[in-house]
């Protein structure tokens, strides 16, 4: 399991000075905003007229071999005999029904498969997985960007040689510490040398992207064995490096064992920003650069094309059970859990479903939530927001629409001054992305998250 994690974020605090870790904002709005649709609105009427010649492909796995401490994504620990053939199976007839509610012409310039661990799947269950995306949605997965995320566990040759025949540009490996006492703090039981060989396997697979996940925080953790395991990862020259905050969430493992308060002990905030600013110079002096608070791209790695996919405003289709699609009036999904009975319920339920030319769970972008969501894309990622896209989308500036969010961002010294075509956040601002995000939440979004039923 990568650490990409569904953030399962409690009630989110209003003063975003308050703490630097309140949630990863990676969508917006959370699924915990999400509810019933009623009126259970068919796909095909959800997609005509929304731009499709640009749409980005997801497709959620929800098996993984071992939980890790921390995870809260929507997954299940290992499948009884025939459940990842029945999930595949209606993989296949969400394909078809969902391609059937697209337009004709509708094209896909980006793919991902996630999880769970997509690679748990065997290499035969990947070679239906990827036939599932390319004949039944259409997608043309060796021409565009398609990442995979993968455990060292899992990360076997021949489930490798599939991935890497069939056009994944982009291979993550959740390693999250190459210190073995670290691992098992984290509630993750791994060796560094299954790590290690893992990633020769990768390398061997030749995979244009290689990204390694890593997470800050853990307790024990300390700057040198952060920067030993840094190193043990830049030892391998990946492309990218993810370095994630540990974050304790209700129903996880660590949670669990009483450790949610943690996420409001100012000494821990503390200790993880030390970490990062401490990961982050590490980076840049080695030769990468800084894409998002998570996100370091070597800078001499190879350009494996973004597509003409703009997250912003291009819709999303996603496919399997825990996986959300964006359409510019509705984001939809199925429902969300974290624990272990919901999870087996839910996914249960999706593989007996027949009937999937309805959307079931999800929330309407109303008001200035398009607004919102535009701002947030864009403003946490390092390159900031372009303005005159802004406007020319929504018809005014970022600082008429949000005047008093972005009046105490700059009175923290987290907005950038001096460039009159972009808003973009100062390092102190990216190092403080998990307040600046939530501190851009609708009163209605956080309201309904607050209220959100935890299960």
């Amino acid at each position: 399991m990568t650490a990409v994690m569904e953030p399962g974020m409690d009630a989110v605090e209003t003063d975003a000075a308050s703490s630097p870790y309140q949630g990863y904002v990676y969508a917006y709005p959370h699924k915990t905003a999400y509810r019933p649709l009623p009126d259970r609105p068919g796909l095909r009427g959800l997609w005509a007229g929304e731009p499709q010649r640009a749409l980005s492909l997801y497709i959620h796995i929800p098996f993984c071999e071992i939980r890790c401490g921390f995870c809260n994504l929507f997954t299940r620990i290992g499948s009884p005999e025939g459940l990842t053939t029945a999930y595949l199976d209606a993989l296949d007839r969400q394909a078809t029904a969902v391609r059937a509610a697209l337009d004709g012409d509708a094209r896909f310039s980006v793919a991902a498969f996630g999880g769970g661990t997509p690679t748990y799947l065997t290499a035969a269950e990947l070679t239906r997985l990827f036939d599932i995306a390319e004949q039944r949605m259409g997608a043309d997965l060796r021409a565009v960007p398609l990442s995979v995320e993968a455990s060292p566990d899992t990360a076997t040759a021949d489930r490798l040689a599939v991935l890497a025949e069939r056009g994944t540009t982009r291979l993550s490996l959740g390693v999250q510490s190459f210190l073995d006492e670290e691992a098992r703090s984290a509630v993750r039981p791994q060796k560094r040398a299954a790590v290690e060989e893992a990633l020769g396997r990768v390398r061997a697979a030749g995979f244009p992207v290689l990204n390694i996940d890593l997470i800050y925080g853990i307790d024990g953790q300390t700057v040198a064995s952060w920067l030993r395991s840094l190193d043990a990862a830049l030892a391998w020259q990946p492309e990218e490096l993810y370095l994630y905050p540990l974050y304790v969430r209700p129903l996880t493992g660590l949670g669990r064992r009483g450790a949610e308060d943690a996420g409001h002990d100012p000494a821990w905030d503390a200790q993880r920003l030390t970490l990062y600013r401490a990961g982050r110079d590490h980076l840049l002096a080695a030769g990468y650069r800084q894409v998002s608070m998570r996100m370091f791209r070597r800078t001499d790695a190879p350009d494996t094309g973004g597509g003409d996919h703009s997250c912003q405003t291009d819709g999303m289709v996603g496919l399997g059970c825990g996986a959300r699609s964006y359409t510019s009036r509705l984001h939809y999904s199925f429902d969300y859990a974290v624990d272990a009975r919901q999870v087996r319920g839910i996914i249960d339920d999706y593989v007996a479903t027949t009937d999937f030319t309805r959307a079931e769970v999800g929330r309407h972008l109303t008001g200035d939530e398009p607004r919102r969501r535009h701002l947030l894309q864009s403003l946490l990622q390092a390159d900031g927001l372009e303005l005159a896209g802004y406007r020319q989308r929504f018809g005014s500036t970022p600082a008429e629409d949000f005047p008093a969010e972005l009046a105490a961002f700059a009175a923290r010294g987290w907005l950038a001054e001096g460039d009159a075509d972009r808003l973009a956040l100062t390092p102190e601002g990216l190092a403080h992305a998990d307040a600046v995000g939530p501190a851009l939440f609708s009163a209605a979004v956080r309201a309904d998250m607050a209220a959100y039923e935890l299960k």
